[in-house]
């Protein structure tokens, strides 16, 4: 007999709108959430974050051991994917994933899935206590770090010798520490201020396209146009030949072209 899960709350609203969060709040919220280290948008192209999420959301809804979590070929990313577009469809979610689209990696298609796959999560995550690291057993997902070994846990302050704590560190590690956190908080402003330039020239890189390819193409039709025209009437020609000149001008012979 086959196990019931709970239905999921279907999200349709797919526009990238501006109350989106910028990409790298929303790589720190997929790092946070998932103890992961992932430094850029293209990475989730493994699909490996979303399984995870599904088995925060939908428990047993996706076969965990059978998730790539350390994926860097193709084939393997298609074989998450697989597995996340299966547990959709255990919980009726209406979304068909562009797989191929997020395999390659391509930075726009994986930014506008993850834009939608947060708001799916804010819709359906019930708040559960879960440790993703102790689900995938201790696998590091992204490029951020090396891989990350539950054995070694993180050391506490009684590990360290009592002998090093009683006299030494006072006075030589506390004005270091200081200057450390002055340049830290200086570099993450700078970090700050540089992502929200970088943030705003690449939205008029779609529309700097856009505007490229509309006014390529009408050249190509003027271009076609004339060619037809020369063969059809040779009284054409003469013009034809002039539009010619002024469509291959470089950019000193077109301010002589009349």
């Amino acid at each position: 007999m086959s196990p019931k899960f709970k239905m999921a709350v279907n999200v349709y609203s797919t526009n990238v709108t501006s109350d989106n969060p910028s990409r790298y709040e929303m790589l720190a919220w997929v790092n946070q959430m998932l103890q992961a280290q992932f430094s850029k948008v293209e990475e989730l192209c493994s699909g490996a974050a979303y399984c995870q999420f599904m088995d925060m959301m939908f428990p047993s809804s996706i076969p965990v051991k059978r998730i790539k979590f350390r994926s860097n070929l193709e084939h393997e990313h298609l074989q998450n994917f697989k597995l996340l577009q299966a547990s959709f469809n255990k919980v009726s979610v209406d979304k068909v994933i562009p797989i191929d689209r997020l395999i390659k990696g391509r930075f726009q298609d994986n930014l506008e899935f993850l834009q939608w796959f947060r708001k799916f999560f804010e819709a359906n995550y019930s708040g559960r206590a879960y440790d993703p690291l102790m689900a995938r057993s201790g696998v590091a997902m992204g490029l951020g770090s090396g891989p990350i070994n539950p054995k070694f846990p993180k050391q506490s302050p009684s590990s360290t010798p009592r002998s090093d704590t009683s006299e030494r560190p006072s006075t030589k590690q506390t004005p270091k520490k200081a200057i450390t956190n002055k340049e830290n908080e200086a570099l993450k402003q700078q970090y700050s201020t540089l992502s929200k330039e970088f943030d705003e020239y690449s939205e008029f890189i779609p529309v700097m396209e856009h505007e490229r390819d509309f006014y390529f193409n009408k050249l190509r039709n003027i271009k076609n146009l004339c060619q037809r025209s020369k063969v059809a009437d040779p009284k054409l020609r003469p013009f034809s030949e002039k539009v010619f000149k002024i469509i291959y001008a470089d950019k000193v012979d077109s301010r002589n072209t009349n």
